[in-house]
C-alpha cells in the first residue's frame, strides 16, 4: 500500500458540495491499495502511521505520535498514488488494485487505524471529492509498504 501523509491543522472532504467529514489537528492520509496488498498489509501500514512521531513536543521537536497529541486522522482513498508516468504524458493506473479489492482494503485500513486509538474520519471511496486542508509545517511524508 502507499500513503501520503500531511500533518494538518484542519482538513475536510466534500462530495457534491456537501461536507461529509472533517478533522481538526492531525493527519490527512491519502491511501492507495496495490494489487498484491492484503489485510495484513493494511494493518501494518495503519500501525506504522499510528506510531510515527510527526508532532512537536514541548521543545518543538517532532517527537509525538498522533494519539499522544489527541489528533485525528482523515483517510481518503487516492488511487492516483499508483500512477505510472514512465511512458508518455498521460499517467496509467494499472498498478492500483482493482476497485472491489481497493475498497475492501481502504475500509480495512481505516477501521484498523481506528482500533489503534486514533479518531478516524473517512472520505467516500470512488467519489469525486473536494479535499480542503491547512498543511501544518508543512510536513508531508510518503510511505510505501513495498520499500
Amino acid at each position: 500500500m502507499r500513503a501520503l501523509l500531511q500533518r494538518v491543522t484542519q482538513a475536510s472532504v466534500s462530495v457534491d458540495s456537501t461536507k461529509i467529514s472533517e478533522i481538526g489537528p492531525g493527519l490527512l492520509v491519502f491511501v492507495c491499495a496495490m494489487p498484491n496488498d492484503t489485510e495484513t498489509t493494511a494493518e501494518t501500514l495503519a500501525a506504522k502511521i499510528a506510531k510515527l512521531r510527526l508532532f512537536k513536543d514541548e521543545a518543538g521537536k517532532m517527537n509525538l505520535n498522533l494519539s499522544q497529541t489527541g489528533g485525528e486522522a482523515l483517510v481518503v482513498s487516492q488511487f492516483t498514488l499508483a500512477a505510472d508516468t514512465s511512458r508518455g504524458t498521460r499517467p496509467g493506473f494499472s498498478y492500483a488494485a482493482k476497485p472491489d479489492v481497493a475498497r475492501a482494503l481502504y475500509e480495512h485500513f481505516a477501521s484498523h487505524l481506528a482500533t489503534l486509538d486514533i479518531r478516524t474520519q473517512r472520505g467516500q471511496f470512488g467519489a469525486d471529492m473536494s479535499v480542503a486542508l491547512t498543511n501544518d509545517g508543512p510536513v508531508t511524508i510518503w510511505l510505501d509498504t513495498d520499500t
